[in-house]
């Protein structure tokens, strides 16, 4: 029967065994069935997990370099500069060049650029010393700075460069032309001493940006019956510069038409090819060798200069007018109108003056508030300075975060901002803004709102703004290395909330006027994301509680550890830095933002109620007074880890057989470093009593009837705390850090000096709570008519006596400190002397 049946399937020997073994392996999963099954499933399950985790992997450094982008990626809404360059002609061309003594140029990101450099020969030294070019602090002018300034049409400027004042002014005259219209420009110089130089040589320059796309070029005297520069570029069309001898004689005139490396370094390629001359009576002269561009390694099938100056050296007495005209948009042969000179130009500089003047006095009423005509004209000098230091830069900041391991580019933008100080803080500073906008929306509220505009198309997607914009090779010159990285952890005092909330109120019927109401709606989203960036990267671990970040916790060098994103940099605080910190300031500084972005989310029609809640409680004074009211002082304090007993000591020096192995340190003393006396605690750092303790006051948070307002009133007209006869002190004389240097190389900063942006807050505060019926009102008007007094009255006194407005005052002797011109928050004595607040 089996061979029966093998013969009928027809199997082979092979064939059976192979059959026979289908059978036992068909047996086997019979008698284990899910083996096969679970294997599969096991492997199945290996690869799913491996490919999830090689998904999360991928997603994790996907996330990584997303977190490493948003540093640097803009916010993304409408952009807030809708009108831009020519869009705005009466404010194309202008004097944005705070940096240079007088300088124009074009609102475009490359624009031509057109500046003054001068010098006297009997004292040009070795390296260019002696020629004026950049404000400089070293060249210690007597005094210089506008004393007229509109921010649009005109501006005249005094310079005292002794022997020699010279008066630089300029008047456009847009009518009629493209590419923002034509100017004229005057450089008048006298002897005041009549007993030194009777010559100067004035250089007048014309400069393309690396990225200008353009050319210019000298057509001599001998060569035209008009010589001057001609040029044509992409913003300004067909133009030409000339030069027009209005008084004195000439004694020597020469041109360099030549290559520079950069913007940065004009005054360094004129320098380097200056020649002597002789002429042929055999006087001889400093100049310039004309045209020389093959000599600065510029290929030769590409000779265009990119840096032509013109100097003449001429007897004084001796005014120069210059003529910039447009003369793009003319048919050939059509007559082109020339700006004005001479007597003309005189007359209509002339007219501006009047009008400004009367402008001036009708926004600020100086002379009808019994202001003599000194301290009249004082403040519109220091007025003529905030809006004549007004620039126009554009470049890309270096910042940093926590996500990216160096620093990175930011985007590319344009930045319309006045400037602190043109000599040494001459770019934008993101809290010295916020009180340069309190005087400039005074005149021109359009001009601030493009500020602001400028400023916050800087917001990156995170809702950070730099706090310091070093755009261009001009502004990173004047930048120390260290400073030039910009932290995005790293917040700074947000003072355009003080800006918006004057706007809000005392020019709420101008803002819905000329669409300035838009210019709020795109504002909008934007002052939401920075809100909301201050109020979760800055928050302490208490509800409610703030703290500034960047304070450095490891540092020995320190007596007290900087907080340079507070804007008050060496002001003192916890004195070992931990993330348990609460800054008092900062706590204000957000109620302020929550209630100012509650009043344009009502004026918007936006929801309002979740900024009011947070105002309310933030400026909950039961909840102020737990956090930061000191029990046993009842002063406003920050809290943190802290001790006073700490001082600067300097380590021992090296035995002699280390300093055999340590030759370089023979002629160098070990770096003085921190001690601490004890061991710190967690405590109200109520010995640092001042700026910092008075924030609630500064920014009228306190309820006018508060028995702890009565006592910040008595303590700051304290003259052995903070009231002098000149303003009020930084700190406390009574706080152990009162003038203490914060390392042996730094000088006290915020540690006893007046500062006038301070002052002007405590200022307005008192006048606000003055008018407010209650216990604290009588004292509130007395300190704040004497405060006001002893500001303006030492301000003037010491702008008479040195020529210049300073950063700050000292506490002793009322006298100025720190650097000038320093026309930035300083200015504020305007609006001190006009009461606007």
């Amino acid at each position: 029967m089996a061979r029966n049946t093998g013969s009928s399937s027809g199997s082979t020997p092979a064939s059976a065994a192979a059959a026979a073994a289908a059978a036992a392996s068909n047996a086997k999963q019979k008698r284990n069935p899910g083996f096969s099954l679970s294997s599969n499933l096991i492997l199945d399950k290996w690869k799913t997990m491996i490919g999830c985790v090689c998904l999360a992997i991928a997603s994790y450094f996907g996330y990584l370099g997303y977190l490493e982008t948003r540093v640097n990626t803009p916010f993304d809404h409408q952009k807030m500069v809708v009108h831009a360059g020519l869009e705005q002609p009466d404010r194309y061309w202008g004097s944005y060049r705070p940096l240079n003594y007088f300088g124009m140029k074009t609102r475009d990101p490359h624009s031509l650029v057109m500046g003054l450099m001068w010098y006297t020969p009997s004292n040009l030294g070795p390296g260019g010393q002696g020629i004026r070019h950049w404000c400089e602090q070293g060249d210690k002018l007597d005094s210089y700075g506008w004393t007229h300034h509109d921010g649009r049409s005109f501006g005249v400027q005094e310079i005292q460069d002794l022997p020699f004042e010279l008066k630089t002014s300029f008047v456009k005259y847009p009518e009629g032309k493209q590419y923002g219209g034509d100017w004229t420009a005057r450089i008048s110089v006298r002897n005041t001493t009549r007993a030194w130089d009777k010559s100067i040589s004035l250089i007048w320059y014309v400069a393309l940006d690396e990225r200008t796309n353009g050319h210019i070029k000298y057509v001599s005297d001998d060569k035209s019956p008009e010589p001057g520069v001609y040029g044509e570029t992409q913003g300004l069309g067909e133009f030409q510069v000339r030069f027009h001898a209005v008084k004195g004689k000439i004694l020597h005139k020469s041109y360099l038409s030549t290559v520079a490396p950069s913007l940065g370094k004009l005054k360094d390629t004129l320098f380097s090819h200056f020649r002597a001359f002789a002429d042929k009576r055999g006087n001889r002269f400093i100049g310039l060798p004309g045209e020389i561009v093959s000599q600065n390694g510029l290929p030769s099938n590409n000779p265009e200069p990119n840096f032509i100056a013109i100097q003449i050296t001429a007897e004084v007495d001796f005014t120069l007018d210059i003529t910039y005209q447009s003369t793009s948009g003319f048919s050939l042969g059509e007559s082109i109108p020339k700006p004005p000179t001479g007597r003309a130009y005189q007359d209509s500089l002339q007219a501006k003056i009047v009008q400004f003047e009367q402008r001036f006095e009708e926004r600020f009423r100086l002379k009808q508030k019994g202001h003599s005509p000194e301290e009249v004209r004082f403040a519109r000098n220091a007025f003529s300075n905030t809006l004549g230091g007004i620039g126009y830069f554009y470049g890309s900041s270096r910042v940093q975060s926590v996500h990216t391991k160096n620093p990175v580019p930011y985007w590319k933008a344009p930045l319309y901002t006045a400037v602190p100080s043109r000599s040494f803080f001459p770019r934008g500073f993101l809290w010295d803004e916020g009180f340069h906008g309190l005087l400039i929306s005074a005149w021109d509220v359009d001009i601030e709102l493009d500020i602001i505009c400028h400023w916050f198309d800087l917001l990156n997607v995170e809702g950070w703004i730099p706090r310091e914009q070093i755009l261009g090779v001009e502004a990173l010159a004047k930048v120390p290395e260290e400073f030039v990285t910009q932290r995005n952890s790293n917040a700074n005092p947000p003072t355009f909330f003080l800006t918006l909330r004057k706007l809000l109120t005392t020019h709420r019927a101008e803002l819905s006027q000329n669409g300035r109401l838009a210019t709020l709606e795109r504002l909008y989203p934007r002052m939401q994301a920075w809100f909301n960036w201050y109020n979760t990267t800055q928050k302490g671990e208490l509800l409610g509680t703030y703290l500034w970040r960047g304070r450095n916790a490891t540092t020995m060098r320190e007596l007290n550890p900087k907080s340079l994103s507070s804007g008050l940099d060496d002001y003192p605080r916890a004195s070992h830095p931990t993330d348990k910190e609460r800054h008092l300031d900062l706590r204000c500084w957000i109620a302020l933002a929550a209630s100012v972005m509650a009043e344009l989310s009502t004026l918007l029609g936006k929801d309002d109620v979740k900024y009011y809640e947070t105002a309310s409680y933030l400026t909950d004074n039961e909840q102020l007074n737990r956090l930061h009211l000191a029990p046993y002082s009842e002063q406003y304090s920050d809290w943190g880890l802290h001790t006073d007993q700490v001082k600067l000591k300097r380590p021992p020096a090296l035995a002699p057989q280390q300093q055999q192995r340590h030759q370089y340190q023979q002629q160098q003393q070990p770096e003085m470093r921190r001690v601490a006396g004890e061991e710190p605690t967690y405590q109200f750092v109520d010995s640092a009593f001042g700026y910092v303790s008075l924030f609630p006051l500064l920014l009228e948070q306190l309820d006018h009837d508060s028995p702890y307002l009565t006592k910040l009133l008595h303590d700051l007209r304290d003259p052995e705390q903070l009231w002098t006869n000149y303003g009020l002190r930084s700190l406390s004389k009574r706080s152990p850090l009162y003038m203490k240097r914060n390392t042996e190389h730094d000088p006290p900063y915020w540690r006893g000096p007046i500062w006038i942006n301070i002052n002007y807050l405590a200022a307005k505060a008192l006048h606000h709570y003055g008018k407010i019926d209650g216990p604290n009102a009588a004292l509130a008007r007395q300190i704040y008519a004497e405060l006001r007094d002893n500001l303006v009255g030492n301000i003037f006194r010491e702008y008479q006596r040195s020529g210049y407005l300073w950063e700050q005052y000292d506490d002793t002797t009322g006298q100025g400190k720190g650097c000038n011109l320093f026309s930035g928050w300083t200015a504020t004595v305007v609006l001190l002397m006009a009461e606007q607040f």
